[in-house]
């Protein structure tokens, strides 16, 4: 008898706790469409239902979604960032058609893309999480996630093709720009939809979260390390939220181009600076105050790591701790300087 392929397994272990995360929000109801010539074309445009109730005139509409995965029988959910980016949006969890739950987001960790969201539900199906800092280029991988939004439950197989991946990121609900390191790649199919899935090992364990892939590539995907997950999964467990430290400082990362157009004597760090006819570029009484950081100070170092474009101030100062001291590497007016600073919860 021919012996079954392992993936089978694991995918009846853990395609159950797979959902779908569905984004609606209320919307002007649509009565019809009607033809708008402009520039030579004819468009097609929604004419708004009209009613004397306002009530009336909206409904909930689907405006996105992803993929996610549960991770405790009590429901914690992670999924990616940017799935649940829209703070005005309401939040559906789907484990299958006859079970829906609305979902609340209790974290959204936008320099790592990930989110943590709770169904109250009880006894559900999960998956564990394994330790992606032992994960082997050439390791077997499965992605698993709702491709297209459309197709639930779907398995690509391949190999760990790449670790510590630096990439610029594109997309969302507000399609902004984001820079995401530490990444794994993977040849492992990841469609629109899969974003916020699982990508597990042969262990059926997750060792990272589906967040990109290259258009007009062939299977190069990445996914976030689940191991940046775990701080923030526990943190919401502990807290009720992520604890992140506040600096209180207004800055630009410094490039090759930005160095040499603005004339800057070095190519990397963080430059503190106001923002066109903005409010001063340090916090009053914040953390960076009381350190005496001050506007045109260039920030090359925190914590013993060197700020570049690829590691950025905002992940140096993930890696601080809250109420001890960390030491700011500074170049002010051409002179190196150490700042003690005492980083405080951001509000």
């Amino acid at each position: 008898m021919k012996q079954k392929s392992p993936v089978v397994k694991i995918a009846k272990n853990v395609c159950p706790a797979v959902i779908t995360v569905v984004v609606s929000r209320d919307l002007p109801k649509i009565e019809s469409f009607y033809s708008f010539p402009f520039g030579g074309k004819e468009y097609l445009m929604p004419k708004m239902e009209k009613g004397k109730n306002v009530k009336e005139k909206i409904e909930k509409t689907q405006i996105g979604g992803g993929s996610g995965f549960i991770v405790s029988t009590d429901g914690y959910v992670l999924t990616s960032n940017h799935v649940v980016a829209d703070n005005s949006a309401d939040y559906t969890v789907i484990l299958d058609p006859q079970h829906k739950y609305p979902a609340k987001v209790l974290s959204r960790n936008p320099i790592n893309d990930i989110a943590v969201l709770k169904i109250n539900a009880k006894e559900l199906p999960y998956v564990k999480l394994a330790d992606s800092s032992k994960i082997e280029m050439g390791e077997e991988v499965i992605a698993v996630g709702n491709a297209l939004g459309e197709f639930h439950d779907t398995l690509s197989t391949g190999i760990v093709s790449g670790l510590s991946r630096f990439i610029t990121a594109f997309g969302g609900i507000d399609h902004q720009t984001q820079n995401l390191k530490g990444l794994i790649q993977t040849d492992a199919a990841i469609n629109p939809g899969n974003s916020g899935g699982p990508l597990v090992n042969m262990d059926g364990e997750v060792v990272g979260i589906n967040t990109a892939m290259i258009m007009g590539a062939q299977n190069i995907g990445f996914a976030i390390p689940i191991n940046y997950a775990k701080k923030d999964l526990n943190e919401v467990k502990k807290y009720g939220k992520i604890v992140v430290p506040f600096l209180g400082i207004k800055y630009v990362l410094i490039s090759k181009d930005m160095a040499q157009i603005n004339k800057l004597p070095i190519n990397d760090g963080a430059l503190v600076v106001r923002e066109a006819l903005g409010e001063p570029p340090v916090v009053k009484n914040s953390a960076a105050d009381k350190a005496g950081v001050k506007e045109f100070d260039i920030i090359m170092e925190c914590g013993g790591e060197k700020i570049t474009l690829k590691n950025p101030l905002a992940d140096a100062l993930q890696k601080c701790k809250i109420g001890q001291d960390s030491v700011l590497k500074v170049l002010r007016d051409g002179k190196e300087i150490e700042l003690k600073v005492k980083l405080e919860e951001r509000e």
